[in-house]
């Protein structure tokens, strides 16, 4: 069974690439490399280096390789670089997804696994956050993701698509291998920053916000590790293959940790002391954003397997450690 991750080149994308190979899936990548990494494609894919926008690029891909479904990973997910550069976001994310979809229509495949985000929630309603809860992004970025999900129930309508959307939260994390990880430029994400203290790259780390109404302050997050959210995709796929109907499900670990909990256990782990340096809130940074995983463990039999905050970010210490410089010598 043949499956094409698009943005396998990615964080997410390698880790589930990778996961689909140990798994027996024969796996076919398509990236642009804008924010990938060749040396992050698994051994034992496919290959393909091109544009999700380019209609010709993915059409030819469609009818070389024999896809039974498709798994895309390709959008930008900077949320501050969404709010300076909207239409970077509506471009790529939105015009990218159509064009994928027109040739999905035309080459009559009509399984795909989506990857969301909880920025599609906006402020949180709820603390665990369903499913069912309100959806108003407070930034592009989510709101291209929250269009996207609507194009794919929209096309299911009109052509019989079937799709699942997987809302994720907080990725993070490295595969146990040591060998793939987390590497972005900027890098925007709260534990690679943490860890980039004790590898020398930054004096400290900081703390934006100390006043929520949280028990020390300071924002609450749900990290799933990379490694859960690649099995999650593979089980969503397996889903679309047995015959289920399009669904959205949520993908967290359920349990919250503050800024302040994520800084000290990164102290643990690297035996470094990681200097903090408070300053004041950014905008739009909600108090809590933890998720409600029921679903998606009841539907999709879906169980994280690496939960515990100290098992993530010694993985992720195990990649940065022996990486410093991500994937670039």
């Amino acid at each position: 069974m043949s499956i094409l991750v698009l943005g396998g080149a990615g964080y997410i994308g390698s880790h589930t690439a990778l996961e689909l190979v140990r798994t027996g899936y024969d796996v076919v990548i398509a990236d642009n490399l804008v924010t990938g990494y060749r040396s992050a494609v698994p051994e034992g894919t496919r290959f393909y280096e091109g544009d999700l926008r380019d209609f010709d690029f993915l059409d030819k891909l469609f009818q070389t390789e024999k896809i039974d479904a498709v798994i895309h990973f390709a959008a930008f997910s900077l949320v501050g670089e969404s709010v300076t550069n909207p239409l970077k976001y509506y471009e790529n994310n939105l015009c990218g997804t159509k064009v994928l979809l027109d040739v999905m229509v035309k080459n009559g495949i009509d399984k795909i696994v989506f990857s969301s985000t909880a920025a599609t929630y906006g402020e949180p309603e709820n603390i665990p956050i369903l499913e069912s809860d309100r959806t108003c992004p407070t930034n592009p970025y989510g709101e291209t993701k929250l269009a996207m999900e609507k194009m794919f129930h929209w096309t299911a309508k009109a052509h019989g698509l079937r799709f699942v959307s997987l809302r994720y939260f907080n990725a993070c994390g490295a595969d146990e291998s040591g060998t793939i990880g987390e590497a972005h430029n900027p890098e925007s994400h709260l534990i690679p920053l943490i860890l980039q203290v004790p590898n020398g790259k930054r004096e400290s780390v900081s703390i934006y916000g100390t006043d929520y109404d949280t028990p020390d302050g300071t924002c609450i997050r749900d990290y799933i590790h990379v490694t859960d959210l690649a099995q999650a995709h593979i089980l969503a796929v397996k889903y679309l293959m047995e015959g289920g109907e399009s669904d959205i499900f949520n993908l967290g670990n359920g349990v919250g940790y503050s800024v302040r909990e994520v800084i000290e256990t990164a102290r643990s782990v690297t035996g470094h002391p990681i200097p903090a340096t408070e300053t004041p809130r950014r905008a739009g940074d909600p108090a809590r954003l933890v998720a409600s995983s029921e679903k998606a463990k009841k539907i999709l039999g879906w169980n994280p397997c690496h939960a515990e905050l100290e098992e993530i970010i010694a993985s992720a210490w195990n990649w940065h450690k022996n990486h410093p410089n991500g994937y670039e010598k």
